[in-house]
């Protein structure tokens, strides 16, 4: 029979035990059954890959939600607000920012169709200087004011400090260009969202360290209620690339918000 250095043995004791705890907590996590109470459109699910551009990606799905409920349909490139974003900002996590940079992006510099530049189009695929859309020529600004007019969205915040219903900059890293948004009670919020999504408007949510799309509501088997979204991490996760967000969740980690006046007005 070999022999065991005392420590090496006790290692290994420790590394197997640690191993059956690891895949006993693994197959004892609870797996919710969802039920939709109301799911909006959607274009396919993206994927950003190793980007730091979720904000680009949930606010374009918000977008592109909303045209496919008027009876359009968009499909919009994250690849290219990446690409005008790296033109003024370099240095580690240079992409990271709010999802009111990708409406103050496009409102500069436009953008264009996702057919385009897909989520994996390398730097050999230049950047269009025109936009082709049923049978005419657009630059990509003209093409942007078609899908997203200026002051289309209003962006929401809750800072409990600072005076309601004037703008205020949100307190987050990520806003480095100092948005200004505007500044509502955490009650009348979360009812102008939820009003928002009755009335068939997605939502665009971000927190401190994600944003994803609010398309749709859902219960699970316990009655407990989550807001269904969109999120930009390809498909091959649980549930097709959406995330069901519990209410809880949703209100405590939120940063801002985004949705067209239309919605935030009750129309």
């Amino acid at each position: 029979m070999s022999r065991h250095h005392p420590i090496s043995y006790l290692l290994s004791i420790i590394i197997c035990l640690l191993s059956v705890i690891t895949f006993s907590s693994c197959r004892q996590q609870p797996q919710h059954t969802y039920t939709h109470d109301m799911l909006l459109p959607m274009t396919p699910v993206k994927n950003q890959g190793k980007s730091e551009l979720c904000w680009a990606y949930a606010m374009l799905a918000t977008i592109e939600t909303e045209h496919l409920l008027r009876g359009d349909s968009v499909n919009l490139s994250a690849v290219y607000v990446g690409r005008m974003l790296h033109a003024t900002r370099q240095g580690e996590h240079a992409e990271r920012a709010m999802c009111q940079t990708l409406l103050n992006i496009i409102g500069r510099k436009g953008i264009v169709p996702y057919d385009v530049l897909p989520d994996d189009a390398t730097d050999e695929l230049p950047t269009p200087r025109w936009v082709f859309m049923l049978g005419a020529r657009y630059t990509p600004l003209e093409f942007a004011h078609s899908v997203c007019a200026p002051d289309e969205y209003v962006g929401l915040t809750c800072v409990p400090d600072s005076p309601y219903y004037q703008r205020v900059v949100v307190p987050v890293a990520d806003n480095w260009e100092r948005n200004r948004l505007l500044n509502v009670p955490l009650d009348t919020l979360r009812s102008r969202v939820d009003r928002a999504l009755q009335n068939r408007h997605p939502v665009c949510w971000e927190s401190s360290g994600h944003a994803m799309a609010i398309v749709g509501m859902a219960h699970d088997e316990q009655q407990h209620r989550y807001y269904v979204m969109k999120n930009s991490w390809g498909t091959q996760r649980p549930n097709g690339g959406l995330v069901y967000v519990s209410v809880r969740r949703m209100w405590r980690d939120m940063a801002a918000l985004y949705m067209t006046r239309e919605a935030y007005e009750g129309r």
